[in-house]
Parts: C-alpha cells; structure tokens; sequence
C-alpha cells in the first residue's frame, strides 16, 4: 500500500472518493488500521479520556502526544498521520505554535498537524504554514474550548452559530489549512461548507454529505465505556470481549486448568537426571 500525500487528498475530494479515518494512540491500533486500508490516522488529544483516563482533553501534554505519535508512527508507516496539538501548545503564541508544530515533524514524523479554532487562530495557522508545515482545522464542537461550549454539545443548528462557524470556516482556509474537520454540527451546515471550501471538509458527527468521517477508536471498537456520542456507530465490542477473557482466565488460573502441557517448555534431559540434580540441594 503507497502512502498518501496531500495531493490525493485534494484529488479525493474532486473525484467525490470519502476519505475513511479513524484516531490510534498505539502501535497495535495503528497497525491493524494500516492492515484494513485506513486512509488516514489522527493522533488524537482524544487520548487523554480513551487511553489515559482524564475526565477531559485539558491534562494532555506535548510529550503524551508526541510519545504516542512515535508509538503510531512505528505501527502505521505506510499510512498518513496527524498530530493533534494539545491545549497550551498553540494558544499563547504564533512562535510558540511553530515551535511545538514543528516537534511533531521532527520528533515524531507526522504528515501534519491539528488544531482547534477559526478565526482566532487564523494567525497560528498562517505562521505554521508559512513554516512548511501542514495544517488541518478543526470547527464545531472544538473539545479544548469545550468549558466555553457550556460542555460537550452540538452547535451550528441555529443560524447565528452556523453563520460565526461559516466565518470560522473561511478563516482557515484562508490562513492557508489543507482540509478541516467539522465536529457535531447540523449536517446541513457540513454539506454547504462541503461545496464552499475548496479544500477537504471532514465529519465527526456532521453528517454524511462531506468528503469523509473520522470515528474515535475506542468509541468504534466499544472500548471506551463512559459515554458513547450519539454520532457513534459501535462495529465492535472490545470491552466485552476483554472482560469475558479476563474472566475465563482467572477461572483457569484458580482452578490449576492452565498452563497446560502445549503450553510450558518440556525438558531436554531425562527426570532421573533432574531428580538427581534435585536431590543434590535436598
């Protein structure tokens, strides 16, 4: 499988071909998302609820994310991949946003980068750009700014919020983005930015009518057990699985059913020669 670029993307979106991608924060996740054919993979700050148990995205750090871009990276290396900058790597400063940009390609050998926001960060996603660095949006419902949002809720369903998203949506590709991710939006809204933008518009619960769907791994495989958005769809249940497992074994355990014999390694020389190599420390 050939690795893509940001030319078939583009390409993609001319032809009308979806774009199928999915988040990884782990070697194996991202190597059987390779193995399937995924388009594109997204390191997500999503990681700090799926995998590393915070009740939000705020705790994640520049070195959680880079540690397990390298970790993906090393998983899916055919396969185009982006990091997502946490909170506090891009707010305070156009330099400090190249900076830990940057990071990312350097470090941990990214295609590209995400960040949250519209028309105020327009000027991080400019001086990124400006630095040879790819940059995808992300609108609607933006988890970073989630306090902001009154919480994890849609938005765009009204005709003031879908107007500042329209700006917001204008605004990044001007400041020179390559596509955007559009989050719990009306999908009404979705396809309109769909046919506005000339770069990729992508959906994570924003409706079909667009140029492909993100879904969080653990959401997708029934890993993550807190809560599943409504925009989910579960093809698996991780979970259950695991836990059946986990079940099974202890029950084995317990009862001296396992390890059996296919599952130790047998001696080389005979009882006789260890009994006697036994009777030596009697």
């Amino acid at each position: 499988m050939a690795k893509k670029s940001v030319l078939d993307f583009i390409k993609m979106k001319k032809d009308g071909e979806k774009t199928a991608w999915v988040t990884a924060y782990d070697f194996p996740t991202a190597m059987f998302a390779e193995q399937a054919g995924m388009d594109m993979i997204l390191v997500g700050d999503s990681m700090g609820m799926v995998l590393l148990g915070y009740k939000d995205t705020m705790p994640v750090t520049m070195e959680d994310c880079l540690a397990h871009c390298k970790a993906v990276r090393r998983g899916a290396p055919k396969t185009w991949i982006i990091g997502d900058m946490p909170f506090g790597s891009y707010q305070t400063s156009d330099e400090d946003a190249v900076r830990n940009a940057v990071r990312f390609m350097k470090e941990a050998d990214m295609d590209c980068i995400k960040l949250e926001g519209g028309v105020r960060v327009a000027s991080r996603i400019k001086a990124i750009n400006d630095a040879g660095i790819l940059v995808m949006g992300h609108l609607g419902l933006t988890p970073q700014s989630s306090g902001q949002l009154g919480g994890f809720k849609a938005t765009g369903r009204d005709v003031k919020t879908a107007r500042s998203l329209i700006e917001d949506a204008l605004a990044v590709q001007e400041a020179g983005a390559y596509s955007v991710l559009i989050e719990a939006v009306a999908p009404e809204l979705t396809a309109f930015l769909t046919k506005k933008l000339d770069i990729p518009v992508y959906s994570i619960g924003a409706g079909v009518e667009c140029d492909g769907q993100l879904l969080i791994c653990g959401d997708m495989l029934g890993q993550f057990q807190a809560f599943t958005p409504k925009f989910v769809k579960v093809y698996a249940n991780i979970a259950e699985t695991s836990v059946n497992a986990f079940k099974q074994y202890i029950s084995e355990v317990k009862k001296g059913e396992f390890p059996t014999e296919e599952h130790v390694y047998p001696r080389k020389d005979s009882l006789e020669d260890f009994e006697k190599l036994f009777d030596e420390y009697r």
